[in-house]
């Protein structure tokens, strides 16, 4: 092994996070003593290589699945960042890797330095919350995460309803400067028109009937946090030159007010809709459209990570039926991953709930999962409204009609028809929406 300076490992002994110089093979050279905490807390690392230590692999990251920096660098010439699943002392975690090559004399790459740094919003197993998933497509979500996280870039999160983007803007979130301050949730599928702008930036005491006080806004209050704007297609036209304002130069003002307002919050925002689409049809303004998609990231469907299933099945049913230890048989498991799962991860918790309540003792079986995704299942909200089990486009003429007579035939509130039809408020807000909108329903 290479004598090492000891003024460079002082260095690295005195630095917070894990750090390691190792050589060309992979060897490591020196490790600080926040690394041997974490991933070898009883035996020596120097001499060993960096995949086998981190990893537990017996061949480089890049021959295992992942991408090394070490060979990056090496093929760049320059720093490297990347994302890794790494086994420490307490388990699978996921870790921002940040690899600084260093030049000998005669200018060539002789050695490297690690920097490792958790991600603390994502687990490669189950967990009581967070983001959970070791697939390649989560992976290559995660580490978007990573990057954009700690910058103050918009980003618009894509992906099919289910696939937890909420989650995704909490991990944002919390992996940005602004942590400590609110992350404020604007659910823009669940506001009226008429009540939008109150809500999204308050009014002043007298600005409209019932406006007995002043109310600050939710921009208010999210002012030094992060701004989540959920289902952001559903804005009506008219805020969205408003919101665009806000965006550009952080001012607003309350309803009812000239007073001009500055703000400072981070806009991340959600949509399972074709927003290009939108944009091409005149329902969504181009500018505001480019303006919230400065950082796009999509959300991969349950279908596109079946790997993930074991791990989410796990952490969901510890979250479902807490009471109960559960295990999910072979077989069980084996019916969940070939379920294409049109409702994402929403949808794998129900079936979940429903198999463990049909589950009399520890084990969930095949049967179980088999009568909560058929038949003995709760019915879907479009078999409550009298439709055919294969309809799946939300909205279709058969839908669109009895969605419109349930309408009719209801005189309570929109809470009390969302829990007739079996789905939730902001569901039943987003369907009435799209009604209003198709010109064929009238």
């Amino acid at each position: 092994m290479a004598t090492v300076l000891p003024e460079l490992v002082s260095y690295l002994e005195g630095l917070p996070e894990p750090h390691i110089l190792f050589d060309r093979r992979y060897r490591i050279v020196a490790a600080n003593a926040a690394y041997r905490r974490q991933f070898s807390p009883q035996a020596s690392v120097v001499g060993r290589t960096c995949y086998e230590v981190s990893h537990q692999f017996s061949v480089p990251c890049d021959q295992a699945g992942e991408n090394c920096p070490l060979a990056r660098s090496l093929e760049s010439g320059q720093r490297e960042r990347v994302l890794h699943l790494h086994h420490t002392s307490q388990g699978e975690s996921y870790v921002n890797i940040e690899l600084v090559p260093l030049r000998d004399a005669a200018g060539e790459q002789a050695y490297f330095i690690e920097k490792m740094e958790p991600l603390r919003v994502a687990q490669g197993q189950p967990a009581a919350q967070g983001l959970i998933g070791r697939s390649p497509a989560f992976q290559r979500m995660l580490e978007l995460v990573s990057r954009v996280g700690p910058a103050s870039a918009s980003v618009l999160l894509l992906g099919e309803s289910g696939t937890g983007k909420e989650l995704l803007a909490q991990a944002i979130h919390e992996a940005s400067p602004r942590a400590a301050n609110p992350l404020v949730v604007v659910d823009c599928a669940s506001l009226p028109e008429t009540l939008f702008e109150s809500e999204l930036f308050g009014h002043e005491r007298g600005a409209f009937t019932g406006a007995n006080t002043s109310k600050p806004g939710l921009v208010e209050a999210a002012s030094g946090g992060t701004l989540f704007l959920d289902e952001v297609g559903d804005i009506p036209l008219p805020m969205q030159v408003k919101l665009l304002r806000l965006l550009e130069s952080g001012t607003y003002r309350r309803v009812g007010s000239t007073e001009l307002r500055r703000t400072d919050v981070r806009v991340v925002s959600a949509t399972h809709r074709d927003l290009k689409a939108m944009v091409a049809d005149g329902r969504f303004r181009e500018d505001l459209y480019y303006r919230l998609s400065t950082f796009p990231i999509s959300l991969p469907a349950l279908r596109d990570r079946a790997e993930d299933i074991p791990l989410l099945a796990v952490a969901l049913l510890a979250r479902v039926a807490p009471q109960r230890r559960l295990a999910l048989s072979p077989g069980a498991m084996a019916r969940l991953q070939r379920h294409d799962f049109p409702g994402n991860v929403r949808e794998l918790r129900n079936v979940l709930e429903r198999a463990a309540l049909l589950a009399d003792g520890s084990n969930i079986e095949a049967v179980h999962v088999e009568r909560a995704l058929g038949s003995d299942a709760p019915a879907p909200a479009r078999e409550r409204m009298g439709l055919a089990p294969a309809l799946d486009a939300p909205l279709r003429s058969v839908e669109r009609a009895a969605l419109q007579a349930q309408l009719k035939a209801h005189r309570g509130s929109r809470a009390e028809l969302a829990r007739k039809l079996g789905i939730s408020e902001r569901s039943l807000y987003r369907k009435l929406r799209e009604l209003e909108n198709d010109p064929s329903a009238s």
